[in-house]
């Protein structure tokens, strides 16, 4: 079998698991993001946050965290995803405009080597503002465990430019399109993909579509669900 997704929290399913392991981190964390203020980040509803039709998808949760307590969770998670990584490893975590310089200090401070920054281009369909500057970008810390994998192989670009809906309708409120996630493993190694929060399983899909493993965790058992039979049909 090519592929193991567990319904388990992510933190103490990567503390039982044995060190390097596995050989790319490809990863969409909750972002607990989407509200400016006290009372939408302790809102019940993660969709809430993010959709005009919070009632389309399920709920997950994870999104009610203050930048202290998520900066400190994010390096506890990537600290324990470091050690079941193998040296040379990829890492690749998203991330909105928010939470990218939170994010990049957990990358470092779990022991990542930070290369750069992906942006993934929403394309127009994305929600506008009057007046202000569209939401149309969010973005991808990559690196490595030490050295980088390969200096073999073409230039990938630095933005990829897809619409939310591309590769199929969203099965998740915060769902990445699989032709996105395609681009995205050209920059990992051979072997086996880990994604500690799975979701609707994009990741998992997109790493069997390129020939490699896939091993993920996800806690919401709705979205384990939907997952396990995309990659069941992907496999």
């Amino acid at each position: 079998m090519r592929w193991q997704l567990h319904n388990l929290d992510a933190i103490p399913w990567l503390i039982d698991q044995s060190a390097e392991q596995f050989d790319a981190l490809v990863t969409d964390p909750p972002y607990s993001s989407g509200g400016l203020h006290a009372g939408t980040r302790t809102a019940d509803s993660a969709n809430n946050k993010y959709l005009s039709s919070p009632e389309k998808y399920p709920e997950f949760s994870g999104e009610n965290r203050d930048q202290f307590s998520y900066l400190q969770w994010s390096t506890l998670w990537m600290t324990h995803a470091f050690r079941v990584l193998r040296p040379g490893a990829t890492a690749l975590v998203f991330t909105d405009w928010r939470q990218l310089p939170v994010i990049t200090s957990a990358f470092q401070a779990a022991g990542f080597t930070w290369r750069g920054v992906v942006t993934w281009d929403k394309t127009e369909a994305s929600r506008p503002q009057k007046g202000r500057f569209r939401a149309q970008t969010e973005f991808v810390i990559w690196g490595s465990k030490g050295a980088w994998h390969s200096n073999e192989g073409p230039a990938l670009p630095g933005v990829f430019r897809h619409s939310v809906t591309a590769g199929g309708p969203k099965l998740h409120t915060t769902g990445k399109p699989v032709p996105l996630m395609d681009d995205l493993m050209k920059a990992c190694p051979e072997g086996t993909v880990l994604d500690p929060f799975a979701g609707s399983g994009s990741t998992g899909v997109a790493a069997l579509r390129s020939g490699r493993f896939f091993v993920g965790c996800e806690r919401e058992e709705a979205y384990f669900d939907i997952a396990c039979e995309r990659l069941s049909k992907s496999a």
